[in-house]
């Protein structure tokens, strides 16, 4: 049997839709975020790998302290970055969970017509204070190459 759908309903679902528009483009900017981040990551990880296979097929040459110690301080470096981009990526991930939470909370408080905002604003503040870790310590991995390559005086890969 067909019921008719009242119009204020229709109504207020779509304003919803519109109010939810908004948090989902934010959605597509943390996931773009999310692909620099781990495209960072993997560029690290197989510059470790490169180190690693440099240090293996250069075994014999590599026999005065100083060159060991460059490597070392090389990976020492280069895990360095690593966690801090796994950090950034943390944030982001989490930035992108609670602007789905948001999405969520909106539809649920206007289905089981529970008000309240505080909750969306909480979690929205939440998600931007993430968002802005995110950012700083994306900065700050940016900070860590550059001044890496400024510094750099020897090759080790």
């Amino acid at each position: 049997m067909l019921t008719m759908i009242e119009a204020s309903s229709v109504n207020s679902v779509s304003q919803l839709i519109q109010l939810s528009v908004a948090p989902v483009f934010l959605l597509a900017g943390v996931a773009g975020l999310l692909n620099v981040f781990t495209g960072r990551l993997s560029r690290i990880i197989d510059k470790v790998d490169k180190l690693d296979k440099y240090e293996d097929e250069n075994q014999k040459f590599l026999t005065n302290e100083e060159s060991k110690l460059k490597i070392k301080e090389r990976r020492k470096f280069l895990t360095m970055r690593m966690k801090n981009t796994n950090l950034a990526i943390l944030f982001c991930t989490s930035t992108g969970l609670l602007i789905a939470m948001v999405i969520v909370t909106m539809f649920l408080s206007a289905i089981f017509q529970f008000k309240d905002s505080l909750l969306i604003v909480t979690l929205f503040i939440a998600a931007m204070l993430c968002l802005i870790i995110s950012l700083f310590l994306f900065l700050r991995e940016i900070f860590y190459t550059t001044s890496f390559i400024k510094s750099k005086k020897t090759y080790i890969p």
